[in-house]
């Protein structure tokens, strides 16, 4: 099969017939074998109603239904599951993904030899305050904490290698960071390309300004994952240690100035007075709780039941 379509949707009832029908036109002109998933993620309109009636009269659609709204990343994780297509690409189901991109996706990815391509919508059709100046702010910060240089992090339309699809894992909001994901896998030929982006034709956008402060703190999560997931004391051990080290130095350092009035005779105040004292103490108990929650951290990455799980290329 050439390519798998992954679609989430929550209340797309209006979009799924005319998306569905401009699918099929385009995957005909261009002879493509292929599947449609769509995965219904706890609509309360009769979406799902929709993708059951187009999967009786066509055997190219498939379906996965939610009993609940669980959101983004579960159902590309259900659906990268089930697809079988050489190419996998993913797709909004609002209509504001154009199709006609899917012919150029698939061929950078087959006659290019890219492992994933993202698509990079330059000219968008959203709000200027609540979408296009927050997310340029967050693509320019995600550029340089994940070193991919891509316009458009977050944008729906990607294709992917289907050994991409497979070995990563999509949870919570991850979403956000496919290729970012992809990536930390081993999987480094990463491209973009410049998409058509349409405004809305149904409906209501089903995000909010809050998805921009959890994909900050997402971002945050994977880096820190990536860089120290395996080897949590070279960061809590190495932190911790430095901060008992300078608490210990300070806390001699009031100790010596005391005994040194003591000795020349001088009036000085009780070291339990000062508040360098004090502060010095805090230093090195968090400078041992830090070191305490590297080692806690490397006695459960040792037994995780992943810590050996490696992606292998090929063998010979």
């Amino acid at each position: 099969m050439d390519i798998s379509l992954v679609i989430p949707l929550y209340n797309e009832a209006e979009s799924i017939p005319e998306l569905f029908s401009w699918i099929q036109k385009v995957m005909t002109a261009n002879n493509f074998s292929y599947e449609v998933i769509f995965i219904n993620d706890g609509s309360t309109d009769h979406s799902w109603d929709i993708v059951k009636d187009l999967q009786t009269k066509h055997s190219e659609v498939k379906g996965i239904k939610f009993r609940r709204n669980y959101g983004k990343s579960p159902a590309l994780y259900c659906g990268f599951r089930k697809a079988e297509g050489e190419v996998v690409i993913t797709m909004d189901a609002d209509l504001q993904d154009s199709p006609e991109e899917i012919p150029g996706l698939y061929h950078m990815i087959m006659d290019d030899d890219y492992d994933l391509v993202s698509g990079w919508k330059k000219k968008r059709y959203d709000g200027k305050f609540t979408k296009n100046i927050p997310s340029k702010i967050y693509n320019s910060t995600a550029r340089h904490i994940t070193g991919l240089k891509l316009h458009d992090m977050n944008c729906g339309l990607k294709a992917y290698r289907k050994v991409v699809v497979k070995n990563i894992e999509v949870y919570g909001e991850m979403h956000r960071y496919l290729p970012f994901l992809a990536k930390n896998a081993g999987f480094t030929k990463i491209g973009e390309k410049v998409v058509h982006h349409q405004k809305r034709k149904y409906g209501e956008t089903k995000f909010g300004m809050d998805r921009f402060v959890n994909g900050y703190l997402d971002l945050i999560t994977l880096w820190f994952l990536n860089k120290f997931g395996k080897k949590p004391m070279h960061f809590f051990g190495l932190y911790g240690s430095l901060m008992f080290i300078i608490g210990l130095i300070a806390v001699i350092i009031v100790g010596v100035v005391k005994l040194s009035a003591l000795a020349q005779g001088i009036p000085a105040r009780l070291v339990t007075e000062l508040p360098y004292f004090y502060l010095s103490l805090t230093c090195m108990i968090l400078g041992v709780l830090l070191f305490l929650t590297g080692f806690l951290g490397e006695l459960i990455a040792r037994n995780a039941p992943e810590r050996n799980n490696y992606i292998i290329e090929e063998n010979v």
